[in-house]
């Protein structure tokens, strides 16, 4: 009898210890989510793209097409200037350096014609006139031109046969003028100068507003773009792995970096629009003075 009792005891004790934990348990999580409640965030959250209206089903699924990687605009041919760099900076050659001086080049050089594009389609045209005109580098304006015709190409062949509501009219027969200009131009060999070029900057600024994506939005496309085809031309130049650069492209530093040129180049005119980095130019003419190469000059 007395054994029962010990026994009985003891488990009273120890189902009383329990439910003592229990209380303290619940008393130490709810200090620490009134700690987490109050604790203020360490780094302001970042910035992510927005547009002043919202994003409608079509605009958005646009925009997923023109930022794919599988977008066929042949950007993935180009380096960039990448190649040339680590031909001739090797052993000291850093992607996040060149990474930075590209962003910076590429925006002061090319994005004023995307968002001026953009915001008056009817001037396509004149600022593709202005590009060609402003790009020194011959090998550069190769790369844009390839691109702006295989993106042009894109939208006659795909896109205009499946417009948003609501898709300027306006807008859609500037796009048709210049590309019955650019084929008459291209059948016309002459040693006058070409009436139309249809370089990449522009070309993407008139077929997003026609494609219903915000000013933000197709900067933003834009840029990322770039980057995405430089680390491609990274990974192929074995500088780092596949994993390596998509954690590049995940970063902060990456995402803060594009916003910031936005930033920098988003009121500039396309008459102050001009390189911010010389060198990038000697690189990217340099490229097909190598010996040996594996993307296009």
């Amino acid at each position: 009898m007395n054994t029962e009792t010990v026994n009985s005891s003891q488990s009273q004790a120890i189902e009383d210890e329990i439910v003592e934990l229990e209380e303290r348990l619940e008393k130490a999580k709810a200090r620490l989510n009134k700690a987490q409640v109050n604790k203020e965030p360490s780094t302001p959250p970042a910035t992510i793209p927005s547009s002043n209206v919202p994003l409608t089903s079509s605009a958005h699924h646009f925009l997923l097409l023109l930022s794919d990687s599988a977008l066929p605009l042949g950007s993935f041919a180009f380096s960039s200037g990448l190649e040339s760099y680590l031909a001739h900076t090797r052993p000291k050659s850093s992607f996040p350096a060149f990474l930075n001086f590209s962003l910076s080049s590429y925006a002061s050089t090319t994005l004023p014609f995307v968002l001026a594009a953009h915001r008056q389609p009817i001037d396509l045209l004149e600022l593709d006139d202005a590009l060609d005109a402003a790009i020194m580098c011959t090998v550069g304006r190769r790369a844009s031109v390839a691109q702006g015709r295989a993106l042009l190409s894109i939208w006659d062949r795909s896109f205009r046969s499946a417009l948003p509501a609501g898709a300027s009219t306006a807008a859609v027969e500037i796009l048709k003028e210049f590309t019955v200009l650019l084929r008459a131009t291209s059948s016309n060999i002459t040693t006058d100068l070409p009436t139309a070029s249809a370089h990449l900057g522009p070309m993407f600024g008139a077929i997003a507003v026609i494609l219903g994506m915000s000013l933000r939005q197709t900067a933003y496309v834009f840029m990322l773009s770039h980057v995405k085809a430089l680390l491609s031309a990274a990974v192929r130049a074995s500088m780092f792995g596949p994993y390596h650069a998509q954690k590049m492209l995940a970063s902060g530093e990456v995402q803060e970096g594009i916003q910031k040129v936005i930033e920098q180049e988003w009121e500039t005119k396309i008459e102050d629009a001009g390189q911010s980095v010389p060198v990038m130019d000697l690189w990217i003419g340099r490229h097909e003075m190598l010996y040996s190469r594996i993307f296009n000059s």
